[in-house]
């Protein structure tokens, strides 16, 4: 999720191309959840977490950290979704086994800086471990309704906080990491995604009553906005605007799933303990 400061300014002239990119990856998206089943989404979301991957080991290359385009990286991340839903969860831990002794063994044999093998193995745990929860989601028996549901709300939380805050905003929610962002604003994606949550459970099968529906509506605003304002923070700290360029109008994939990543972890294990099978 990307908020003012971090998206282009809007006018006239960007409108369309925002919208073009926004009604695309919306439609991928959701085609994927809905007739591609577990394994489209883990593709598309290999996809996104390889190209986050990516556009975060070159923000950390330009604070001299010495990450730079990292393989690994950007392997890892890659590879993490799609080997979860080939084999199931199991595959995390064998994953993040493989992937610290990968980093080790590079770290040994070509004697790098400990802060650029750390920062390899932060980009797989914050992306690559974190998003491969969502084809979870939908691999789950109500796993449909529930992805959908993930995505929408965490998508009306951004637009609602973004649109009301920008509007409405006058109480500063972190101005030290994201300026523009409001509890104005905050207030609104945080009731934007409950009634997502409430909404879902009235009219699709997602297996929840309607005070786990709050309750998850709740849990996923917070998570939601805490992706977006960690993000935010490495930006602010490397000095970029946007992770990268790569979506017409919105930034980088890092930009666009800066929220998703955190929510899908969080996500998972919550809908899980609420019952979900």
């Amino acid at each position: 999720m990307a908020d003012a400061t971090s998206r282009p300014a809007l006018g006239l002239s960007s409108l369309p191309t925002r919208l073009t990119t926004a009604i695309a990856y919306a439609a991928v998206f959701c085609a994927a959840i809905i007739w591609g089943g577990p394994f489209a989404v883990a593709v598309l979301c290999a996809l996104l977490a390889g190209g986050a991957a990516l556009e975060l080991t070159r923000i950390i290359h330009d604070r001299r950290v010495g990450l730079g385009s990292d393989f690994l990286a950007v392997a890892f991340c890659a590879i993490t979704p799609i080997a979860v839903t080939l084999w199931g969860s199991s595959a995390l831990s064998v994953i993040a086994v493989l992937a610290l002794t990968s980093i080790a063994i590079r770290h040994l044999v070509q004697t790098i800086p400990l802060s650029e093998s750390s920062a390899s193995l932060f980009a797989i745990v914050y992306l690559g471990l974190s998003i491969a929860h969502f084809p979870m989601i939908r691999a789950l028996e109500d796993g449909l309704a529930l992805s959908l549901t993930v995505l929408i709300s965490v998508w009306a939380n951004d637009v609602f906080a973004f649109v009301v805050g920008s509007v409405f905003g006058r109480h500063k929610l972190a101005p030290s990491i994201s300026p523009n962002k409001s509890w104005e604003g905050f207030v609104a994606g945080t009731c934007a995604t409950i009634a997502v949550w409430v909404a879902a459970a009235s009219f699709a099968d997602t297996g929840l009553d309607a005070a786990w529906s709050v309750a998850m509506g709740l849990l996923i605003a917070l998570v939601a906005t805490g992706g977006d304002l960690f993000e935010s923070r490495i930006k602010r700290e490397a000095g970029v605007k946007d992770s990268g360029n790569a979506l017409p109008g919105h930034g980088g994939f890092l930009d666009r799933i800066d929220s998703l990543v955190a929510v899908s972890f969080v996500a998972y294990y919550a809908l899980l303990f609420a019952g979900a099978k």
